[in-house]
């Protein structure tokens, strides 16, 4: 599937005005998202692709990890290997799960010592003070910068004047024990938020060719994460956001010769403090970031490797409102990358700006054009870009039309360990010393959306993106990082649908065809070609009982194993229930059973997956 024409979709969007006829019906989408253009700005307004989901759904899901509850909405592929806390990539329509940015109150929690500095996905849980995740689909650098294809902003909860809080405790299959807390309060001019998540577990056998030992691999996770914040005036604030995870993994068959006694350590520590200035008409944020970052992997109680990464971030980021159908995003930031590696030290630099103008006609019509440029100390300058446009139909019958479309692209420098690799001992054959080039993307997306009065929503979005150069390992021989001669494409359909069937109960529904391939027409490894979610959510009169079960499916997957190429991995379906009781207005009983049907799968060859599994808890909250 090629590109469709840019101007197709702006046509269909001045012609939508025709084919729907006139209305005087003036309902509007109340929502706001902040992550398409990093200001408040109304969902019926934004023309990207965006999923809000709110902590009431996280909760009723009950799933301990990040990953797990996104895997559930459409676009969104999740590969594990072996469990919790193990290597986990969390695709969005198809991308590589380090192109995707994850942010926590702002903060960038991409891990500096991954070889494509990506998020450590498999270790953000998914806290008892997390209170609305926005995931926003498809390339968006312009923006956020050259590594962002794909955005998921996690917002934990803010405080109030008066003292609030919770305790959750729950226990489970595979000797699991998760306790969270949380402590909030303040006064007009100044509040704080603290929040601890402790996940335990002994894991199960992750390995599918441990036939002898096959011992569990267990997983722990201590994370702490603060809000702090000072209202100098009416106009000036001030906040700082602290966070930091403490991560130990076990796994098997690491190290030369091979030992199964492996444990991966993982210290990851953020912090950003900002002020902020707000008129009527502008706002003014200045910010500076810092992440640090230790990891080692210990062989039968040995160090055997250790490294340390380093992020350092200034940004600049305003807004200037003109009357009410005008306005302009701008920014600028520096980046800092540093890691060090058995005693070995490398960084790089990267300056960028950019501007966004949107503007509004009738509020039907919206529109905003945007430019990013970026100036990398090893690969020279580039411009990254978007252009959105929307347009929203109230009809007279209370339902509303939407007709929306995208079109941005992007880059990507390679990572400082995708260049020592080329040029260390390991690297052989063509790799070594191959002086690797940046990555390109461009992406388009064009979506319709159906808002009935009754609260059903239906919602189609065809995308369509590639990456030309990409860069990869070579997976037949090790030899290192080569470069793709051509493009990489990812493609296909999201379908989305909820309906309320009545007081008591609801349907949702979502479906996405994506169909990838490399610049040789091969497909790309672990990216079900059909992913389904179909949910039943039943709330009871007094809504004191809520029960939701979601099957989920995954059809058309190939893998690569080292040496020989892609294989089929099988299809598979998972189904999970889960139901929150509430006791009274400070005590809450919450279960889920995850794999009813003990579906046993692979997600990465050679890596088990969980069989049925049952967990059960109380949620205090005050």
């Amino acid at each position: 599937m090629k590109y469709l024409p840019i101007a197709l979709s702006l046509a269909l969007l001045s012609g939508a005005e025709l084919a729907l006829g006139q209305s005087n019906n003036s309902t509007i989408f109340d929502e706001v998202t902040v992550t398409s253009s990093r200001i408040e700005v109304p969902l019926r307004q934004v023309a990207t692709s965006v999923t809000v989901i709110n902590r009431e759904e996280l909760e009723l899901k009950g799933y301990s990890t990040v990953a797990e509850a996104l895997r559930t909405y459409a676009g969104i592929g999740v590969s594990n290997s072996g469990g919790q806390g193990k290597s986990t990539a969390l695709r969005i329509r198809g991308e590589e799960g380090f192109r995707t940015l994850v942010l926590i109150d702002g903060v960038n929690m991409s891990d500096p010592t991954s070889t494509q500095i990506g998020p450590q996905i498999e270790n953000l849980l998914t806290s008892h003070d997390v209170e609305r995740i926005e995931i926003l689909r498809g390339p968006q650098a312009f923006m956020y910068g050259a590594d962002a294809g794909g955005v998921v902003n996690i917002i934990t909860r803010s405080a109030g004047e008066s003292l609030a809080g919770g305790i959750s405790l729950e226990s489970g299959s595979f000797g699991t024990f998760n306790t969270g807390a949380r402590l909030s309060g303040g006064s007009k001019v100044a509040y704080y938020s603290l929040a601890f998540t402790r996940n335990e577990s002994d894991g199960f056998n992750a390995r599918a060719d441990d036939t002898s030992l096959m011992d569990d691999d267990g997983y722990k996770n201590t994370t702490t994460h603060a809000k702090l914040g000072w209202n100098i005036s009416e106009a000036v604030r001030a906040s700082i956001v602290l966070r930091d995870i403490d991560a130990d993994t076990e796994f098997d068959n690491c190290g030369f010769p091979s030992v199964d006694a492996c444990e991966a350590f993982s210290k990851q520590q953020n912090a950003k403090l900002k002020m902020e200035y707000k008129t009527a008409l502008a706002e003014h944020s200045v910010s500076y970031a810092k992440t640090v970052l230790d990891r080692e992997i210990l062989e039968s109680g040995v160090k055997s490797f250790a490294t340390m990464g380093e992020t350092s971030e200034v940004e600049y980021l305003g807004s200037y409102g003109f009357g009410d159908t005008q306005a302009l995003v701008f920014g600028a930031d520096y980046q800092k990358y540093k890691i060090t590696a058995s005693g070995d030290e490398s960084d790089r630099n990267q300056k960028g700006i950019f501007v966004e103008y949107q503007h509004s006609f009738h509020d039907r019509l919206f529109f905003t054009a945007g430019a990013r440029r970026d100036d990398n100390s090893d690969f020279g300058t580039h411009t990254s870009w978007r252009l959105s446009a929307a347009y929203v139909k109230d009809l007279a019958n209370g339902n509303i039309f939407k007709l929306r479309s995208t079109f941005g692209n992007g880059f990507r420098a390679p990572s400082l360990a995708e260049v020592a690799y080329n040029f260390g001992p390991f690297a052989f054959g063509n790799p070594a010393g191959l002086n690797l080039q940046e990555e390109t993307s461009k992406g388009l997306d064009i979506g319709i959306e159906y808002l009935f009065e009754s609260g059903t929503a239906v919602k189609l979005t065809y995308f369509d993106q590639q990456i030309e150069d990409e860069i990869f390992f070579d997976l037949i021989d090790f030899s290192g990082y080569l470069q793709a001669v051509g493009s990489s494409e990812s493609n296909g359909v999201e379908f989305e649908l909820d309906i309320p069937v009545g007081v008591n109960f609801g349907i949702t529904a979502n479906f996405t065809y994506n169909e990838t391939q490399t610049p040789e027409g091969i497909t790309r490894a672990r990216r079900p070609e059909h992913l389904a979610n179909l949910g039943l959510r039943y709330n009871s009169d007094d809504k004191n009982l809520n029960l939701l079960a979601n099957y989920r499916v995954a059809n058309n997957t190939f893998d690569q194993i080292f040496g020989i190429g892609l294989v089929s991995l099988d299809d598979y379906q998972v189904l999970d229930v889960s139901v929150n009781y509430r006791i009274s207005d400070a005590w809450q009983l919450f279960g889920r059973i995850e794999n009813i049907k003990n579906e046993d799968y692979q997600e990465v060859i050679g890596f088990n997956s969980a069989g049925r599994n049952a967990y059960a808890g109380v949620r205090l909250s005050f």
